[in-house]
């Protein structure tokens, strides 16, 4: 703008000097005695008036200028917002609101939809015997007929031809703790019930479902793609004593290490990561299992504490190791049990969903881990369960598991909650099946 006034400046003093060459010596001596009034008169009258002209000339020049600087600024403003935003969120923001109607996926509430259950877990073969509620005896079937359904928008409904052919020749990765497992041998039932050849979908290591087994995967030959499970409850390196410990450490969880099996994760379409269920006292300190960073262990190190820096070292190791254009990385945040004590011995399963989350719609897990994930700097989608689940203690495995002395209010029956977190990650892993607008389907 400085050029355009200095520019205009000097275009005015040439234009008076060209309009006007006596104009600068009227003040002479010599003008003086040969100017008549008439002259000084016009002369005066033309300076005024090119003196105008170069005010209106700068005016117009300023006014200009600062509607195009408006303009560049409010244009880039409109283009860099989706990408701040994403930025500031975390997530991928975009797979949240491919409609021209945002959903919110997790404001909603439980429907009942005589649709459901979506398959039999006594005929699909990768659901494991303890989850199979029905199958061990349990006689109410009102947990099966429950559909979650969003207050603004509808979750795509589960087509499996359809996505079997989206998930022809993908890698399909699940990691975390048997939450986790659950959600694998989920989706794999949701997935068999399109298959005709049974015998085309195996172990690819002839591996029963086991609780202790580290890595499964399924592969669908027919349509060429693998669904995987790495068993990683922590998500971070399980270690021995170090040495010179004191006598109570037994073991220690390495903060700053991912699990030593993670470079097995790479390479997949899909990363489905979650932790949260063995991150308390009675599976970390009563069994002498503490915090260790680097050669130091920190035996006061709070559990919220420790859990952030282990999360915090998947980030480093998400934004380091994944292409974030080949894989779409996803969180699925904790999910609450419903033991009715704290000493997880009695688990009072009901017969419906409860009417209020009772508290259970807040974890701090999951406050963490969206706190973690929005700082992150590559695109990761975040699958908010807890508080859909928190509706759901009707849904667990209670006395009707492979163990009926031993009640189970963490883990959640098959078929059941499980299915609907897969439609809901299904729905963001392939953009084309857009979250549908709301319907009068209750």
């Amino acid at each position: 703008m400085m050029s355009n006034f200095n520019r205009s400046t000097s275009f005015s003093r040439r234009a008076s000097s060209i309009e006007s060459p006596r104009v600068f010596s009227i003040g002479s001596p010599r003008a003086s005695s040969i100017a008549s009034p008439r002259i000084l008169a016009i002369a005066s009258s033309r300076v005024i008036r090119l003196s105008w002209v170069s005010r209106l000339f700068h005016v117009l020049i300023v006014i200009g200028s600062l509607i195009s600087f408006l303009i560049v600024i409010g244009g880039g403003y409109m283009f860099l917002l989706p990408s701040l935003s994403q930025a500031v969120l975390g997530h991928d923001v975009s797979k949240l609101n491919n409609s021209s109607n945002a959903c919110d996926v997790q404001d909603g509430g439980w429907v009942t939809d005589d649709s459901y259950p979506l398959y039999n877990a006594s005929e699909c073969p990768f659901a494991e015997q303890g989850f199979n509620c029905l199958g061990n005896g349990r006689r109410d079937r009102d947990y099966l007929k429950w559909r979650w359904k969003p207050k603004d928008c509808e979750i795509p409904r589960f087509n499996v031809q359809n996505v079997l052919q989206m998930l022809q020749n993908k890698r399909v990765v699940y990691v975390g703790d048997s939450m986790s497992r659950t959600q694998w041998e989920s989706l794999i039932c949701l997935l068999m019930t399109g298959i005709e050849d049974k015998k085309s979908v195996y172990e690819v290591n002839g591996n029963k479902i086991t609780k202790r087994t580290r890595f499964l995967g399924v592969r669908f030959s027919s349509f060429n793609f693998t669904i995987e499970f790495f068993r990683s409850v922590f998500l971070v390196q399980h270690g021995w004593m170090p040495r010179h410990a004191p006598k109570r450490v037994r073991s220690t969880l390495k903060l700053d290490k991912l699990d030593d099996i993670s470079n097995k994760w790479i390479d997949a379409d899909a990363l489905i990561f979650n932790t949260g269920q063995w991150w308390v006292p009675g599976k970390l300190f009563e069994t002498g299992c503490y915090f260790q960073v680097g050669n130091s262990v920190k035996l006061g190190m709070s559990i919220p504490a420790a859990y952030r820096l282990a999360l915090q070292t998947w980030t480093s190791w998400v934004e380091k190791m994944i292409d974030t254009n080949r894989t779409v990385v996803f969180f699925r945040t904790f999910e609450p049990s419903h033991w009715s004590d704290q000493s997880h011995r009695f688990c009072n399963v009901t017969k419906d969903p409860l009417s209020e989350t009772e508290g259970g719609d807040h974890s701090i897990f999951s406050e963490i881990a969206l706190e973690v994930v929005k700082n992150m700097t590559v695109p990761i989608t975040i699958l908010h369960v807890t508080s859909m689940s928190a509706f759901r203690r009707d849904a667990h495995v209670g006395k009707w598991g492979d163990n009926p002395s031993v009640p189970d209010c963490s883990h959640w029956c098959l078929p059941g909650v499980p299915d609907v977190w897969n439609e809901i990650f299904l729905s963001y892993l392939f953009p084309s099946r857009e979250l549908s607008s709301p319907t009068n389907v209750e």
